[in-house]
């Protein structure tokens, strides 16, 4: 530290958002950003080493992203600190101005709105295979009234997903986020345990792709990159609810959770694909029997790492939503709110709501596996372009030496560059699929 500037020290040493409640300790962010991470994303990495090519051009491709994946997570705690804002719009709208907040707010509303509905797509097909297994019918005879996934996943919906997603604070997330990892984990130890140890009727000897189809098929990977590890929506909520706050603390979180989540995402690339070469299919889990007891189990494990991990892009969402309702209502009513957003009232009509809004997508809309394209290319937003935009905004108002500040506007820039041409490659590629 003897050799540092002010300004040098400055970035180690920001003052904390005084506005979050700090009562989660280090562990308990580890898991939660962990748990934010490891998603439905988890289900498409073999398919999505397949697309890539092979394992070679997948791993390249990962490590890429994981660069610019811990950057984001440390920019994003640096932001915090400096606009001394607690939400992840409150960070962006007090660096780099109202109109980059709209454009945030509306990306960010539309991206959670879409992962809760991917994530109620994937628990309620989980059921649905579970309800064939546990009540098999003859061909001829229909299924059950209360088999059906609308009602199942209604009734799941109902009793666990809106008790979890209810909370205030998101520091309560930490307890189902260690049970929700330990499922994900579950999974990829079975994936590996099933190359090795599989029943017999796996295929042993898949058709593996040796190289790369074209370089367009290695960027594709990307987005489904994006859509796995997304968990920076979160970070400046889990950041200044930490106890301990420091950048150097958040950097060691930021790349610890990343590590045991690329290690985890690896696994189940890496052996999935290696299982099933270019037949495995977009869900690990079909390509594998129903009737395999350890699946089973992972099957179910992976529906409880879901649920858990679905409360905690709600309340992403509904921090949103109650920076709405505060705006809206002093614009209306002055500077005296009618109900306090965080209040119980106002707090649980809105989790009903965005319960009930993404239930009946899920439930009513058609397959969503077209569009995960468009969900990796959004969350691009989050990864890339507004951590960069924040950074360059950042260090304008703060005293940093010359050189460091020249190295921190150039990689804000190519963070930018960067997410912009990954949204634009995945948002017309999942268009030009769905047409």
């Amino acid at each position: 530290m003897e050799g540092q500037t002010p300004g040098d020290r400055g970035l180690l040493e920001k003052p904390v958002p005084t506005a979050a409640r700090r009562s989660l300790s280090s562990l308990g962010a580890v898991f939660i950003l962990l748990k934010s991470a490891l998603g439905a994303g988890l289900l498409s990495f073999p398919w999505a080493f397949h697309k890539a090519g092979g394992v070679a051009p997948a791993f390249l491709v990962e490590l890429v992203s994981l660069v610019f994946l811990i950057s984001g997570l440390v920019i994003l705690g640096y932001a915090a600190s400096v606009s001394g804002q607690a939400t992840y719009q409150g960070v962006v709208g007090g660096l780099c101005g109202p109109t980059i907040r709209k454009l945030c707010e509306a990306c960010f509303v539309i991206n959670l709105l879409m992962i809760s509905v991917a994530f109620l797509r994937v628990i309620g097909d989980q059921l649905e295979k579970l309800c064939d297994l546990l009540l098999p019918s003859a061909p001829p005879a229909p299924q059950p009234w209360y088999t059906n996934q609308r009602f199942t996943l209604t009734l799941l919906s109902m009793l666990a997903i809106l008790p979890l997603s209810a909370p205030r604070e998101i520091g309560f997330q930490k307890y189902t986020s260690i049970l929700g990892t330990l499922a994900a984990c579950y999974l990829a130890l079975v994936i590996v345990a099933q190359y090795y140890l599989g029943p017999q009727d796996l295929a042993r000897e898949p058709r593996l792709a040796s190289s790369p189809f074209s370089w367009a098929s290695v960027f594709s990977v990307f987005p489904t990159i994006c859509f796995g590890f997304q968990c920076h929506e979160a970070a400046v909520s889990i950041y200044c609810s930490m106890r301990h706050q420091s950048l150097g603390h958040w950097a060691l979180v930021s790349v610890l959770s990343l590590l045991a989540c690329c290690l985890v995402y690896s696994l189940t690339g890496v052996y999935g694909f290696l299982s099933f070469g270019t037949d495995v299919s977009a869900d690990i889990l079909m390509s594998y029997p129903g009737n395999d007891g350890v699946i089973i189990v992972a099957r179910v494990l992976f529906t409880v790492s879901i649920v858990t991990a679905y409360p905690v892009v709600l309340f992403l969402g509904r921090s949103v939503m109650q920076d709405f309702w505060r705006r809206g209502c002093c614009w209306a009513c002055g500077p005296q709110p009618l109900a306090e957003p965080s209040g119980p009232w106002v707090r649980m009509s809105l989790t009903v709501l965005w319960v009930t809004v993404t239930l009946a997508m899920a439930l009513f809309l058609p397959d969503l596996s077209e569009i995960i394209g468009i969900i990796g290319g959004v969350s691009s937003f989050f990864i890339f372009i507004f951590p960069g935009l924040c950074l360059i905004c950042a260090i304008s108002v703060e005293p940093v030496r010359p050189r460091v500040k020249c190295f921190l506007e150039a990689w804000g820039v190519v963070s930018v560059l960067v997410g912009t041409f990954i949204f634009g490659q995945s948002t017309v590629a999942a268009v030009m699929e769905l047409l």
